[in-house]
């Protein structure tokens, strides 16, 4: 299989300066959330004629020189620009401040992945996720088992970013998946349960299962008792990494969402597998992804090959956003077809429907 990416086409000057971009962006990147947290870039959006250092500075309580070195740095990341004395905002300074994608993307960076970065390099050689074991603790192998304890800064831009992308595809999804009238589905890593509430929502005879680690559970069935569906939101925990343990059966549909990326080829193979013999003969497998060659934009690809890394330091050392070839020669070995694709779900979304292969749905 042939697959081609990117060219090396760039002049020498321009690639040098890429070259120092890339040298200094950690720097940088908190010089950005500096003039974000702070409040320097929301006052300038509110004053488009612009304001001066001094002006800053008097209205946000900051020093002079505090307020001029964080500006000229948000000169080189083009988040403001000065004409004369004044500083005015740019396009990618207004994104920055308010862009919900930038800003769940910067905070699962800043309270999630950067003091663990430190150490990428040993989470690539042990294949094991050392930053997590650094800075967070050793007690756990992965994130997943980990998150129910986590600090609630962490928590809160994990599930902060984790829920953004989810939340922006789940409405598209609802009609896809319904028209086919499931009656029971399983849920598999549903997390705190954001799919399950909005099936039982959309339709009221179905029943949902969710499969997923004890801590996640927990808070699953508070979020379905607060919003008055405990009857029809079950759960089953259990280690979804333990592949001798089946699933349990009898299904319509089998969902997994944002899910087969947290894993290796193969777990992704043992994890189908099982899902596949938890579905009825003619049920549905419902598998939605963010596969960074199906992206139509190229911030999309960026930020996917980013989150791979993310994967490797700090989830479990062993996953990573996958092309969808990938997962296409995964499903097929696992003895399922795909019998529908939906892409642009939501951001950035590709949605699978697959059934058993050989058996005409």
């Amino acid at each position: 299989m042939s697959r081609n990416y990117g060219n090396d086409q760039k002049h020498a000057l321009d690639a040098k300066r890429d070259a120092q971009k890339i040298a200094w962006a950690p720097i940088m990147f908190q010089a950005a959330r500096a003039l974000r947290d702070l409040g320097i870039l929301n006052l300038l959006l509110k004053h488009k004629e612009g304001m001066l250092i001094s002006e800053i500075a008097h209205a946000l309580k900051l020093s002079e020189y505090g307020v001029t070195v964080l500006l000229e740095a948000g000169l080189s990341l083009e988040l403001v620009y000065q004409e004369h004395d004044k500083f005015h905002l740019t396009k990618t300074g207004y994104f920055m401040e308010r862009d919900p994608l930038t800003r769940a993307n910067m905070d699962f960076t800043q309270d999630v992945n950067y003091e663990a970065f430190m150490y990428l390099q040993e989470s690539i050689k042990e294949g094991k996720p050392v930053g997590l074991h650094k800075v967070f603790g050793n007690k756990w192998e992965t994130v997943y088992e980990a998150l129910a304890e986590m600090p609630e800064q962490f928590r809160g831009s994990w599930f902060g970013f984790d829920h953004f992308y989810s939340d922006n595809a789940f409405p598209d999804l609802l009609d896809i998946v319904f028209e086919h009238k499931p009656a029971k589905m399983l849920d598999v890593g549903g997390n705190t349960g954001k799919w399950s509430l909005q099936c039982v929502a959309h339709d009221p005879d179905v029943e949902m299962t969710i499969l997923d680690h004890p801590g996640q559970l927990k808070e699953a069935f508070e979020n379905a008792k607060r919003a008055g569906y405990s009857e029809r939101v079950k759960g089953h925990a259990i280690d979804l990494l333990k592949h001798e343990i089946p699933f349990p059966k009898g299904f319509d549909a089998v969902w997994m969402s944002q899910f087969l990326d947290c894993f290796g080829e193969e777990d992704i193979l043992g994890l189908l597998r099982r899902g596949k013999e938890a579905l009825t003969k003619e049920g549905r497998f419902y598998i939605l992804e963010t596969y960074w060659d199906d992206q139509k934009y190229e911030a999309s690809t960026y930020s996917l090959h980013a989150t791979s890394l993310y994967f490797t330091c700090v989830a479990n050392g062993n996953s990573r956003m996958y092309h969808s070839d990938d997962l296409r020669a995964l499903i097929e070995k696992a003895g399922l077809q795909i019998i529908e694709t939906h892409q642009n779900v939501g951001i950035s979304h590709t949605l699978f429907v697959c059934g058993h292969k050989f058996v005409k749905i």
